[in-house]
């Protein structure tokens, strides 16, 4: 029978608590512990999912520990940024208070996703005693390279985005039921410490100290302990387990299928996996010295997505497991396609420049660079963004491609303005047209001697530029087609430059490599990956069912694209108001974002509105946050504001206005 406690208090060296919920298995222990540390609230917003983890680590005998990070939840202090040096000192404290507990043997797992994976990661590298092993799920290694701020050095719009959420979420009030009376006094302190988080991000427009910080690939030997290493191909963070994989010095395993930015038994697009029987295999291996034959497996285990149509997201996704010995993988050699006039050819044939400005629009059939598997998100027919791109297409397969890894532009071309970046899609046509976005790829022209320094184009003159897409599995058929897609603009998921750009290439100067995985004779079977258990009946209700709205228009009368999404359930999926049974308490979140741009790139603007509610019979707490970016030619302008409320009276007020000089964005 596993024990549950609703909230202990984890002791820092300076006095502050960290509030926690624990499970204990049955017996008189001490157990080895698994450890997630994260800042989304234990006691409401990750409750149920935490449900369908922890207890069940604790039924194999874990004791599992759920930390709310200083500043979040119930946890006393202040959270002033991501992945501060205070954050991961606190997490390297708490492992030593676990070890200090009767109920611990001194051994320690870490896993959890997204910011759980950046935890496990950083404090990995901080090599603190007793931690045995790790089980990042959807994070990276490189915060400048591969996170929601910057790709190919390149804006990202979910830079703001992602920075919106957290407003939200850093102005959520701690719990009565668990604070008593201070929990006014201590809200009121975190929303008057409260700052708009895009704002020092996009302060920091190369890769400098500030996003080296936090990224354990500046030093791959730091991390010591094994890790198991989860990722999802409609992910963002898919290129990370590659480089581990082959950077550390560590021991690591790879799992990646065909998910979103979801832990895999919840994982969309299917098939789903049993995550958590899973981590116990490799719990199990390391911290309690049992065969169970895991480690013996080849470490990469990867999921071949079959081709389907454009906007058809069948769940779930056909394709199959392989497994490869190492990466890089012998299995896997680079194809050689040369970039001819409009053909992807088998040798270089000079022809004609080929020149493109990219209308400002284009990329609007996108969907989301971080796919949460929510209706819409995904690529859709890559056709719908019209012309607006340099094409290249190769000649119809003889036999069907298995894609497997990523896949590199070299390119010599030139823009016609100091500033310019390039989007690059890798793209299945098939015999009928419909355009399957496969992988993505960006880069910043400015950023040519390396992304620490920007250096403008001489316009006209060309360069030497190099695309490296996104990691990807996929089975390209009989009769398909590899069509290349290069532009100067990608709109909404790129910020654009601040003026049109034309972009000429000169055919047979450039080359993509394709990474193509070859069958292996006499592969065995990869073992079969049960499915998730049946989850146990949530313990909520549900007051409201939840809706969501997205899609995009042409204003005739503006001259604007206009993307909007709306969901009653918060920014993750449409969840509706649920009441969680066993505290009581009621939530629901109400969020709309819209991106618009018009012929002018300046024009660009991003708008997030969001409600949220914490309600109960003697709690009454809302939260209404609006943020804003827009641009002129020189400078970057975000303004946002937050009102709280308690009983429906406003409790407390913040807005921020920043002015930002554009630095190659």
């Amino acid at each position: 029978m596993v024990t549950s406690t609703e909230t202990i208090w984890i002791e820092m060296p300076d006095g502050a608590r960290l509030a926690a919920r624990l499970w204990l298995p049955e017996g008189d222990g001490p157990f080895p512990t698994i450890l997630e540390y994260i800042p989304y609230r234990r006691r409401d917003r990750t409750r149920l999912r935490d449900e369908a983890m922890h207890p069940r680590f604790a039924r194999a005998g874990y004791a599992s520990i759920r930390v709310d990070m200083r500043g979040a939840g119930d946890s006393d202090g202040l959270m002033h940024g991501e992945y501060l040096e205070q954050e991961i000192q606190d997490g390297c404290d708490v492992i030593g208070w676990i070890r200090a507990q009767e109920w611990s043997d001194g051994q320690v797992g870490m896993f959890g996703k997204s910011w759980g994976a950046y935890s496990a990661y950083q404090v990995a590298a901080r090599r603190p005693e007793g931690l045995r092993a790790i089980a990042p799920v959807m994070g990276t290694d490189d915060r400048w390279a591969e996170c929601i701020h910057f790709s190919g050095g390149c804006l990202m719009s979910d830079n703001f985005w992602w920075g919106a959420i957290m407003q939200l979420f850093n102005a959520q009030p701690p719990d009565p039921a668990v604070l008593g009376e201070a929990w006014r006094e201590t809200w009121r302190a975190r929303l008057e410490a409260a700052e708009f988080w895009p704002a020092e991000w996009l302060e920091h427009q190369t890769r400098d100290a500030f996003w080296q910080h936090g990224s354990v690939c500046e030093n791959y030997a730091d991390i010591e302990v094994p890790a198991y290493i989860f990722g999802g191909w409609a992910d963002a963070y898919r290129n990370t387990p590659f480089r581990m994989a082959e950077h550390a010095t560590s021991p690591v395993k790879v799992m990646i299928g065909p998910w979103g930015h979801l832990y895999p038994h919840e994982g969309a697009p299917g098939p789903q996996v049993d995550f958590p029987a899973e981590l116990i295999r490799w719990w199990d291996h390391w911290m309690k010295g049992r065969d169970t034959g895991l480690m013996d497996e080849p470490p990469l285990r990867l999921y071949l997505r079959e081709a389907t149509a454009p906007g058809d997201d069948p769940d779930p996704r056909p394709g199959r497991w392989v497994e490869e010995p190492r990466w890089p993988s012998p299995n896997v050699a680079e194809e050689i396609f040369h970039l001819n006039h409009g053909v992807l050819g088998q040798s270089p044939h000079p022809g004609p420049d080929m020149s493109v400005t990219t209308p400002t629009s284009y990329g609007a059939s996108g969907g989301d660079f971080m796919s949460f598997a929510t209706p819409g998100d995904l690529p859709g027919d890559a056709r719908l963004d019209g012309a607006g791109a340099l094409e290249f297409r190769s000649a119809p397969c003889e036999a069907a491609l298995d894609i497997l890894g990523q896949a590199r532009l070299r390119l010599r071309v030139a823009a016609d303005k100091p500033q310019a970046m390039l989007a690059a899609l890798l793209v299945d046509e098939a015999p009928d047209g419909a355009q399957t976005v496969i992988a993505r790829g960006f880069a910043n022209l400015m950023h040519l001697d390396g992304p620490e320094q920007v250096t403008p184009l001489s316009p006209g003159t060309p360069v030497e530029a190099e695309i490296l897409l996104h990691a990807t599995g996929y089975r390209l058929l009989e009769g398909h087609r590899v069509l290349i897609k290069l532009s100067s603009a990608y709109w909404p998921i790129l910020w654009p430059s601040p003026e049109p750009v034309k972009i000429t290439l000169t055919p047979g100067l450039s080359q993509l490599s394709l990474p193509l995985r070859q069958a292996v004779a006499d592969a065995p079977t990869p073992r079969a990956l049960p499915a998730p258990d049946a989850p146990p009946q949530p313990a909520m209700t549900q007051i409201r069912e939840g809706r969501m709205k997205r899609g995009w228009q042409f204003d005739a009368l503006s001259g604007k694209l206009i993307n909007r999404t709306w969901i009653d359930g918060g920014v993750f999926g449409p969840v509706g108001r649920i009441r969680i049974d066993e505290t009581g308490t009621e939530l629901g979140d109400i969020s709309e974002r819209i991106y618009e741009i018009g012929s002018d790139p300046t024009s660009a603007r991003a708008v997030m509105t969001q409600e949220g509610h914490f309600t109960r019979d003697d709690w009454n707490a809302r939260i209404e946050t609006r943020a804003e970016m827009w641009c002129d030619a020189t400078h970057f302008y975000l303004e946002a504001g937050t009102r709280c409320f308690v009983d429906d009276a406003l409790f407390h007020e913040k807005s921020w206005s920043h002015k930002i000089r554009r630095n190659g964005m």
